[in-house]
């Protein structure tokens, strides 16, 4: 029998709108374009951190930063999928744009650290949104086999994205000041707002605004936010001086951070009409290994991008510009398996081998960086770096595409939504350990007479005022300290790696679609394969969806990545959506 949410889902509006060619290229373009800026403010920081630490004079809580942008990403990045649902993806896509730009061009006017942190969390609101939603609007508009190939060069959006942000910030960070890459990307996220304006298409539901509203889940955001925020604060500054481990306050706040997770969790099984994370997605073994692999590969692929830049500053001495230029061989590598793993896919149906091979190269690449120091050379550092990105691009796509042939049609939003939300969180908590376990290395490392440096942790003090075996000493602390981050990011990536035994590949064509193909209907009309079916209805009016369907004998029941071709299906398309949601 049909649960409350399952009916509820069934009761959303159905918004696949495949497009033609010319149609699809614009609005994919849009959508790297989207992604492209995203990504350019999330990880342009990592390298301006020394930078606004000394600046703002905030070098002990400067990780909030990052912390705070990923905690908000975090908390909103799961409410998208729904509000999407309800609201239309163009709608929520605009507006989430519109706050990206406001936010960024507020953090370029801050004039002290709380500012500034204030505003990267609604940067991370709007980055969540972001993420999420061009992903789904791609889904929305390409079929289950086409989205590896087009979701691939989202991933090479990514990690493009990954590379110019580094390389932007640290040139406003040596040529002017680095308020000015928030500067750049505000007007620049305008111009994506108007183009999605003009050129998405619009699949509104239409809903009564009162019954709308009522359908969020405002007790699980509640429960969920105040989780978030409760248990990461602790987890990133205890353990500094003003707050130990043992401090009332680091007690009571995962006490309740605790009790809120759990209060969330009962909300979304028993409660909310429509959950934000619905429990039922984790009865399926291969669902529940892929989304606790984005929570950890999250924690891990987060502290890399913010502490390699920290590396290559404070333990090599190299110059904002160049430590993004050496984090080049990564995202590079990364942006082209991206690409080729999404064409792969597309061609032999198949993803299964992708992650696997994806989560072992990986492995073997974490392992190799825990060998950097001192004096590595930068050649065997950039292949080590090369064979990471080499992993990390063959799993971010692939799995949201299985996560998704996995899934109803029905629950796509809502499990884009969620792996996104995963591993946020996941970079959320490895950001906030990383930080940890930087700053108390840091100290261990450093003798007595030296501690003070320490209160230095995102940026190295001034070499040239110390002697050269203070400063011998001062470079080993940070590269301990360093190297305790990358050591700790190896058995994640390797955990990850063992729950691929779980995943099983269920290919690219639905089951339905396969029916679709067989020879005949009941009349012995011969039969066309579902994709044709899209790709004919994709180039037509809504209205002559139903009447070209009836032509062709294709059940018109609507299926994950398949169009919605009529709106009242026969007796056999009914048993054909029932048997997809049981499959």
């Amino acid at each position: 029998m049909p649960s409350r949410t399952e009916d509820a889902e069934a009761a959303l509006h159905d918004q696949t709108q495949l497009l033609p060619k010319k149609e699809l290229l614009t609005v994919f373009g849009i959508m790297s374009l989207a992604l492209l800026v995203c990504f350019i403010d999330q990880n342009g920081i990592g390298v301006l951190l020394p930078d606004i630490a000394r600046d703002l004079d905030a070098s002990n809580s400067i990780s909030w930063a990052g912390t705070s942008a990923l905690i908000a990403n975090t908390v909103f990045q799961v409410l998208y999928g729904r509000l999407s649902d309800l609201f239309g993806r163009k709608n929520i896509l605009i507006s989430a744009l519109v706050l990206l730009s406001l936010s960024d061009l507020a953090c370029g006017l801050s004039v002290n650290s709380t500012m500034l942190y204030i505003f990267r969390g609604l940067a991370g609101v709007a980055n969540g949104g972001i993420t999420s939603l061009t992903m789904m609007i791609v889904s929305d508009v390409v079929t289950l086999r086409e989205r590896g190939k087009y979701q691939g060069i989202l991933g090479a959006m990514v990690g493009l994205g990954n590379a110019l942000g580094p390389l932007i910030a640290a040139a406003f960070a040596i040529h002017t000041t680095w308020r000015g890459l928030f500067y750049l990307l505000a007007p620049l996220v305008m111009v994506t707002v108007a183009a999605s304006w003009i050129y998405l298409p619009s699949n509104m539901p239409k809903l009564n605004l009162r019954e709308t509203v009522a359908k969020i889940d405002f007790l699980g955001l509640f429960f969920g936010t105040a989780a978030v925020i409760l248990l990461l604060i602790p987890i990133s500054s205890g353990g500094h001086v003003d707050t130990p481990w043992d401090s009332p306050e680091v007690i009571a706040m995962f006490i309740v951070g605790g009790a809120c997770l759990i209060a969330f969790l009962v909300v979304e099984w028993k409660f909310a009409q429509l959950p934000m994370l619905p429990l039922d997605i984790f009865k399926k073994a291969s669902v529940s290994a892929m989304m606790f692999q984005s929570f950890l590969l999250g924690a891990a692929y987060y502290s890399y991008l913010y502490f390699l830049p920290l590396y290559f500053q404070n333990v090599r001495g190299q110059s904002a510009l160049i430590a993004a230029c050496l984090q080049l061989p990564l995202v590079g590598a990364q942006s082209t398996l991206s690409t080729l793993s999404g064409l792969y896919m597309s061609k032999f149906n198949r993803y299964g081998e992708i992650i696997w091979l994806g989560f072992g190269i990986w492995t073997l690449g974490a392992g190799l960086l825990v060998l950097s120091n001192e004096t590595l050379n930068f050649g065997l550092i950039a292949l080590f770096l090369v064979i990471m990105g080499f992993g990390t691009g063959m799993v971010f796509q692939p799995t949201l595409v299985a996560l998704q042939a996995h899934s109803p049609k029905s629950q796509r939003a809502i499990i884009t939504s969620n792996r996104n939300f995963l591993r946020s969180s996941g970079g959320a908590v490895g950001l906030a350990v990383s930080s940890a376990i930087l700053a108390n290395v840091l100290k261990a490392s450093l003798p007595t007479r030296l501690a003070y440096v320490a209160n230095s942790t995102f940026a190295a003090p001034d070499l040239s005022t110390f002697s050269a075996a203070d400063r011998a000493t001062i470079k080993d602390a940070y590269n301990d300290a360093s190297r305790a981050v990358f050591i700790w990011c190896v058995p994640l990536i390797g955990v990850c790696f063992l729950l691929c035994c779980l995943i099983k590949d269920r290919g690219l064509v639905r089951k339905e679609e396969r029916e679709a193909a067989t020879p005949q209907v009941g009349d012995g009309t011969p039969r066309r394969s579902a994709d044709d079916a899209e790709k004919l209805a994709a180039t037509q009016g809504q209205t002559e969806k139903n009447g070209t369907a009836k032509e062709m004998g294709v059940d018109s029941s609507p299926s994950p990545g398949s169009a919605d071709i009529s709106r009242k299906p026969s007796v056999s398309s009914e048993k054909s959506g029932k048997s997809e949601e049981q499959h």
